[in-house]
């Protein structure tokens, strides 16, 4: 970066410029076919968004499929967001980069499609990757292509006017790809993917990791370069883990071990550790461990006690995949991206035209316990809230339900604290209870506990046929007291056809000692909840029948035995953002 900010402005640009000529670049012709399907992300922006389960402040186009977030960053002040798009409909599939911007991660502007089949190494697919700063300050983008022989490989793209802060033409040099399977690499071609952010080393060269596998062991395999275009595969990998499938959209960046604040994903201090993430194929979730990263050896170790897998650390124990992070060098935070499928049938997706959001964006940062992220959304998030709706603190006893007044509950940010006094009749925890979604399964939220459930019930119908429910319960183990977080889409909708699965989680709070705060971002048919001030977080989708629109409600409720008291009770109705 010293070198970066030491250079000019229009010796950067010389630079690039001799770099594109010098590699033969090959500009984004196309078709007049493919002109037209540039263009419909942004003529679809008249298609009528009246449906109830679209959302109002979460990102998604106005129609068709889209799932991952790609090569997220900010580059002259703007915000740019690339995601894996289908110009053709509401299924997977004839996937390209399209491409929004933004200068608060709230409002997003959409553009033509950034990157889309126009090679032989891409011809069937532009798949995931990652943006990564070149020296010269101006961003190149890693990504996936699928060749003319069904091989997955590794292309880069630049800006064809670094001079431009909305970044809307890229090209591609003539001698993609710049990684790919060979008969010497036994590289499982159908396995390899989803190139990382890259970063540089002490010695100059650049690395990056891509997702593989071997048989059912993980891979996230290494290649190194001196000038981000001839790059050479690591004899090892950073990382590896049997018995965990294909590794997609890998991600690996520092942290800082004191305070929130991000820092570059070069960053090689004693004052970091390093965080590998990895979307598991098998299981659809993010999962992630924190350790020590060896730049000499190339070879990341996760600390004692953390491991991927259903047992390891997970960014959401709902519906969130493919997630990406990126360092926001101004605001000194790292951020987080996501994707949010959906819950209903694909005959429904196909019947409203559209499938997949994005999470809202959160800043994420390292405990002080050096075990866990936390995760937050984003600060200005909180720009979209209206006039708020505070309520004095309250004590609630069993079976009670206490509905917020002068909130839109169909679009709304809520946070609430509650506080036990008494745990002498709390339940014991079953030593076999070890899973806490399958916990959560079998108490649900209509279950009734001693100290739980208690919470929120969102996106309630005004007879409760309807509600999806987000709560606590708290048992006791044998030397402490354990905190079961549970998102209950049992009761979400009276459409039978959708996945109401019950998600769950414990979380790592004394309850003895803290409150349990809740926030609730919730919209139209997302429920993000954070537990814990962001310890634990499960995002859920649902589609209810009668809790729609005007007709949907808020309420807070306690149906265990033992009384509770709510400390702390604010909600915002959530105005729509500009968004596509």
């Amino acid at each position: 970066m010293a070198m970066a900010m030491a250079i000019s402005s229009s010796l950067k640009l010389f630079l690039f410029l001799a770099f594109l000529l010098g590699h033969g670049i090959l500009e984004l012709h196309a078709s007049h076919h493919v002109h037209r399907e540039l263009e419909s992300v942004q003529q679809s922006s008249s298609t009528p968004t009246s449906q109830p389960y679209r959302t109002g402040y979460h990102f998604q186009p106005p129609k068709n499929w889209i799932n991952d977030p790609n090569g997220p960053m900010i580059y002259k002040g703007i915000y740019h967001l690339f995601y894996q798009y289908n110009p053709k409909g509401a299924q997977w599939g004839n996937i390209v980069w399209a491409h929004s911007t933004s200068r608060d991660l709230v409002n997003w502007t959409p553009h033509p499609i950034a990157i889309f089949p126009s090679q032989p190494s891409d011809i069937n697919g532009t798949w995931s990757g990652s943006a990564t700063f070149l020296k010269t300050g101006i961003p190149a983008i890693l990504y996936t292509g699928i060749n003319t022989q069904g091989q997955q490989v590794q292309n880069v793209a630049f800006p064809k006017d670094p001079s431009d802060p909305y970044l809307i033409k890229w090209v591609k040099p003539h001698d993609n790809p710049l990684m790919a399977p060979t008969p010497q690499n036994r590289i499982n071609a159908s396995s390899f993917r989803d190139p990382t952010t890259s970063w540089l080393g002490p010695d100059g060269r650049w690395r990056v990791i891509i997702g593989s596998k071997v048989d059912r062991k993980g891979l996230a395999m290494l290649y190194t370069s001196q000038n981000f275009d001839h790059w050479v595969q690591s004899p090892q990998p950073l990382h590896s883990a049997e018995g965990t499938g294909m590794w997609e959209c890998p991600d690996f960046f520092p942290v800082a071990i004191d305070g929130s604040v991000g820092v570059d994903t070069s960053t090689l201090a004693p004052s970091v550790k390093h965080v590998l993430k990895v979307s598991l194929d098998d299981t659809k979730h993010d999962v992630y461990t924190i350790g020590t990263y060896d730049h000499v050896k190339d070879v990341y170790t996760p600390d004692e006690g953390s491991r991927e897998g259903d047992l390891g650390l997970r960014y959401d124990y709902g519906k969130y995949y493919a997630s990406k992070t990126f360092f926001d060098g101004p605001k000194n935070r790292r951020v987080l991206l996501g994707w949010i499928n959906e819950s209903s049938s694909v005959e429904a997706d196909i019947k409203k035209g559209w499938s997949g959001v994005h999470a809202i964006p959160r800043q994420i940062w390292l405990h002080r316990s050096r075990k866990q992220l936390l995760q937050w959304p984003v600060k200005e998030i909180e720009k979209l809230r209206g006039t708020p709706v505070y309520l004095p603190s309250k004590v609630i006893g069993g079976g009670s339900v206490l509905e917020v007044p002068g909130v839109t509950a169909v679009q709304a940010d809520v946070e609430i604290s509650f506080q036990v006094s008494d745990f002498s009749k709390a339940e014991i925890l079953d030593p076999s209870w070890s899973n806490p979604q399958l916990l959560c399964s079998r108490k649900g939220a209509s279950v009734k506990g001693s100290l739980g459930p208690f919470g929120l019930l969102v996106l309630a119908s005004k007879d409760l046929q309807e509600y999806t429910a987000v709560f606590f319960r708290i048992f006791k183990s044998k030397d402490k007291h354990v905190v079961l977080m549970c998102s209950d889409q049992s009761r979400s909708s009276l459409n039978q056809q959708n996945d109401k699965t019950t998600y769950g989680t414990f979380v790592d709070i004394d309850p003895v000692h803290e409150k349990l705060s809740l926030r609730s971002l919730i919209d139209h048919s997302i429920v993000e909840s954070f537990g814990g001030k962001g310890k634990s977080c499960i995002t859920a989708r649902v589609y209810p029948t009668l809790a729609i629109n005007e007709d949907a409600h808020l309420y807070a409720f306690n149906y265990g035995a033992q009384s509770v008291k709510i400390t702390s009770w604010s909600a915002w109705s959530m105005k729509k953002a500009h968004i596509n």
